[in-house]
Order: C-alpha cells, then structure tokens, then sequence
C-alpha cells in the first residue's frame, strides 16, 4: 500500500456556514468516490480557504460526514491579487494501490480552471 496525495478545490458561491458545509461535503464526497476510496483510507486532509470565507472551518464539514478520527487542519490561502475569490482548497493523503498516475484530483464547478490540466 502506498501514500499518495489527492487535490480538489471547489469555488462557494457565497460565505455561508451551510452553504460550505454542502459544498466541500460534495468534494470529499466525489474525491473518495472517485478514487474508490473510504475514510479508512485517510490519513490525514490540509484544507485552504481564500481570505475572503470567515464563515465556517471547512473540516466543520469533513466532521458532519462522518471523517472523525483523522487529522484535520484548516489554513488561509495567499491573498494575491487577481486570485480566484471563495475557494476551498484541499490536499489528502491517503493509502491506496493506486499508482500515482491513477489518483484522480477533483475541482468541482468553477475551481476547474484552477488546474485545467487534470480536472475532470
């Protein structure tokens, strides 16, 4: 079994508490799926928020789905300018036998820009 690491980001609509919970529980929903994974397989998720959400700790949302024995840390993006507003990002690492090349990343809605070149 190897560690990999997994990305994903997705882009609020607005700063809501709900509306966070419902949107990041949507991306680690679809990074798991995606990735035949469950949260026996986590080892640990880094989650970034742009400096313009204030509303909730997006591992507030991890926790409501049940993702409650694995570390979790929240921290604020870079506040560059001209930078894409109320995004979410996040960084896993996992166990899995997937080879690197086979991990799939996902950036849901808008936040597909950010890495055009392996969102789905």
């Amino acid at each position: 079994m190897a560690v990999r690491a997994v990305r994903g980001a997705v882009q609020l609509e607005r700063d809501e508490a709900g509306h966070m919970d419902e949107q990041v529980g949507s991306l680690l929903t679809a990074l798991l799926e995606r990735n035949g994974l469950t949260t026996d397989d986590l080892i640990s998720i880094w989650f970034t928020a742009t400096p313009d959400l204030h509303s909730d700790f997006p591992a507030a949302a991890a926790r409501k789905l049940g993702i409650v024995d694995v570390p979790l840390i929240c921290a604020q993006e870079l506040d560059i300018e001209g930078a894409m507003p109320r995004v979410v990002r996040v960084l896993a690492h996992i166990e899995t036998d997937r080879p690197r090349a086979d991990v799939v990343h996902v950036y849901l809605g808008a936040a597909a820009a950010l890495r055009k070149d392996i969102a789905q």
